[in-house]
Parts: C-alpha cells; sequence; structure tokens
C-alpha cells in the first residue's frame, strides 16, 4: 500500500504505508510534511505513521525525538498519529505511559492501536 489520504471522521488524514521510510530524526518528519505541500487540492490535517515507521530512538523519551517531531508538526500546522501497538513501550516506561496518556487528552498528537480506534478518538471534538 502507498500512502493515502483518507478522511477520518470528518477529517483529511495522511495515512502513511508500512513500509515506507523510518523516521528517525527531525529531517525524516520534516521529509514526509514536504509530501504535503506537492498535494493541490488537498489541506492535510493529520498524518498517521505506523509505529513500525519509527526508529527504535523514536519512544524512548530520553532522546528528545518524540518531542523534536512533535514539534516540527506544531510548527507546520500538522497533527500527528501514531497508530500501532506501543504497548511494549508503554510498560516499560512510565513517563512514556504518562506521555501516551496526555497526548490522548490534546489536540496535536495520538496514539492508537489501528485506524479505526484514531478515528473514533478523532470523533471527540473537544479534542481535535
Amino acid at each position: 500500500m502507498d500512502d493515502e489520504i483518507r478522511m477520518l471522521a470528518g477529517r483529511s488524514v495522511l495515512v502513511c504505508a508500512e513500509d515506507g521510510p523510518v523516521i528517525a530524526g527531525e529531517a525524516d518528519a520534516l521529509d514526509l510534511m514536504s509530501r504535503l505541500w506537492g498535494l493541490e487540492g488537498q489541506e492535510v490535517e493529520w498524518v498517521a505513521v505506523p509505529v513500525g515507521r519509527l526508529s527504535d530512538a523514536f519512544l524512548d523519551l530520553k532522546t528528545g525525538l518524540l518531542g523534536a517531531v512533535v514539534q516540527k508538526f506544531v510548527n507546520y500546522r500538522l497533527r500527528l498519529a501514531v497508530v500501532g501497538d506501543v504497548t511494549a513501550q508503554v510498560a516499560a516506561s512510565k513517563a512514556l505511559r504518562d506521555y501516551v496518556h496526555e497526548a490522548n487528552l490534546g489536540a496535536h498528537v495520538r496514539f492508537a492501536p489501528n485506524l479505526a480506534e484514531l478515528e473514533l478518538g478523532l470523533t471527540d471534538k473537544r479534542r481535535s
């Protein structure tokens, strides 16, 4: 599957393919976002990235990578959704568990086990 734009809960979401480039740094996130600028007539609000496309360091809060990438998304007025199972990472880190919980209460970052759950989360108007 290629990256594709889908409507989820009335929002335009770039759903990234499972087998695309890994996000291992801020430059990789910018490369992903730059693909959106060439999509004429498409106003994407969210970018849904499979957890398999994230480097091992991404969910290790000590590296600062997650925060730096989220800040890039915010700067460019995009929202980031991490889609997939992060159970093991969350179980290994109280800080990450707290981050995921707080992110899912906010409006800029979401963690969801699959696209169906992401869509349910996007239906909450207070957080989207």
